[in-house]
């Protein structure tokens, strides 16, 4: 593969997406030329432009810039999304350029500075952003490629002209994280997901495990307790465990109360008291255990972690509020599996006892119905009243028989529950019967929120 050193131009095909955006903003950083493709403009894409990449939405090899056409300085990076037959992918592949996913690009960056990893089910985007805020605001710096959008900087990436660390969502989709070379990884969860690529639990578990066994000689593995996983680490790496209650790194003396959540961090590398939750919501404990631990090992003090726990404000469409009032509370969260609702609903609980909570899901693709609806029903089961939207087909083609009706009719039968289409949510909103509603879903939903926001601030 290319040296980083040697990459004078990149081309991206899928500059939009959240996690290409990332790197391509990394690259112009550097002074190199970026220029890209995507099917259709956005936020992300337009500040692309105006940060100097050379963005294009029709798919045109004459479109592509000349500097991006010399195979011996220029790489260019896709997303799996992209077809094998798109008219520029398939020019440079026949000019024998070197085609690499992004996926393989942050290979590159892993062994090029220290990396620090989140890999896991769930959890890996606010739990990542964390490790990363910490050591951003903090002495030791780094730079960061995350999933979603940072509160505290508005943007999915950070970057340092000194640090030796870099922190990245490691995801195993599609087996990307098979790419990386870690030096320390926490690893959240291992319920099974993704099954339309991995076929079984077994084959999950196994890419998780071979995962492990990619962390470097003297480096670190931090891994939720109780999880199915057998590691594989190599000779020279440390293993801790972690969770709220118990492990090597947990939480002792939380409090939860007046909007706020503090507690006491137990750990082998040295307690830290009276840490307070920027986000107070319980789930984030456990977060922000493994993202001190790491912290912790890329030498932050305690002090600047403290700090750092206390000013960290969160990650767009993670446990993202909306509207919080003393008659009505609305947030958004990207969760789209049985577990993350779970643990969503299950903080909502805790955070607002006695007070009704409406959930509004939007299923993400056909197979993920189709293998968790029991499941999603069981979670969703948790809330005061369930509405569940069409099904968010993202890549995927309709599964005949798997509809959102699979979800609802497993629902608890005494609780108040509908079907709706997404384009009749607002409607339903409308009603007010409730006093807390949370909005789940990977799709299009999150693109209501404000209309959401709206309608709910009338209503004061």
């Amino acid at each position: 593969m290319m040296e980083l050193r040697d990459i004078k131009a990149v081309y991206f095909v899928g500059i939009g997406g959240i996690g290409m955006s990332a790197l391509a903003r990394y690259f112009l950083q550097k002074g190199v030329l970026v220029a890209g493709y995507d099917r259709t403009p956005s936020p992300l894409t337009r500040k692309l432009s105006q940060e100097g990449a050379l963005v294009h939405y029709e798919e045109s090899v004459e479109a592509i810039p000349e500097q991006c056409k010399r195979k011996e300085s220029c790489l260019v990076v896709y997303t799996p999304a992209i077809a094998g037959d798109h008219k520029e992918l398939a020019y440079f592949r026949r000019q024998g350029f070197e085609t690499v996913k992004r996926a393989q690009l942050l290979g590159m960056l892993t062994r090029a500075y220290k990396a620090l990893c989140v890999a896991g089910t769930h959890g890996k985007t606010t739990t990542s952003s964390m490790a990363a805020h910490l050591l951003h605001q903090s002495p030791v710096g780094c730079n960061a490629f995350l999933g979603g959008i940072t509160k505290n900087y508005g943007t999915n990436y950070l970057l340092s002209e000194t640090s030796e660390y870099v922190v990245i969502e490691a995801d195993e989709f599609d087996r990307s994280f098979h790419w990386l070379t870690p030096f320390a990884s926490v690893v959240t969860a291992t319920d099974a997901d993704h099954l339309d690529i991995y076929g079984t639990e077994e084959a999950y578990l196994e890419s998780f495990r071979k995962y492990t066994s990619l962390i470097t000689p003297g480096g670190f593995l931090i891994l939720h307790t109780g999880l199915k996983l057998q590691p594989a680490t190599r000779q020279g790496v440390t293993t801790y465990t972690y969770s709220r209650e118990r492990g090597d790194f947990h939480a002792e003396n939380v409090s939860i109360g007046n909007g706020e959540i503090t507690f006491d961090l137990v750990s082998p590398l040295g307690n830290i008291s009276g840490v307070n939750l920027g986000v107070p919501v319980s789930v984030n404990v456990e977060n922000g255990i493994a993202a001190m631990a790491l912290a912790q090992i890329a030498g932050v003090k305690a002090d600047d972690i403290r700090r750092g726990m206390a000013s960290f404000s969160g990650v767009e469409r993670r446990f993202d509020f909306h509207l919080r009032r003393g008659d009505v509370v609305f947030l958004s969260d990207y969760a789209h599996h049985p577990e993350e609702i779970r643990q969503s609903l299950l903080s909502l609980r805790q955070l607002y006892e006695g007070k009704r909570i409406k959930a509004i899901f939007q299923p993400h693709l056909y197979t993920r119905t189709r293998d968790f609806y029991r499941d999603f029903a069981d979670a969703l089961s948790l809330a005061d009243d369930v509405v569940i939207t069409d099904i968010y087909p993202a890549r995927e083609q309709p599964i005949e028989g798997v509809t959102s009706q699979l979800i609802y009719d497993h629902l608890r039968p005494t609780m108040p529950k509908r079907l709706c289409r997404t384009g009749n949510v607002l409607e339903n909103v409308r009603r007010r019967d409730f006093d807390v509603l949370v909005m789940f879903g990977a799709g299009d939903i999150y693109n209501l929120a404000g209309e959401i926001a709206d309608i709910l601030s009338a209503k004061g």
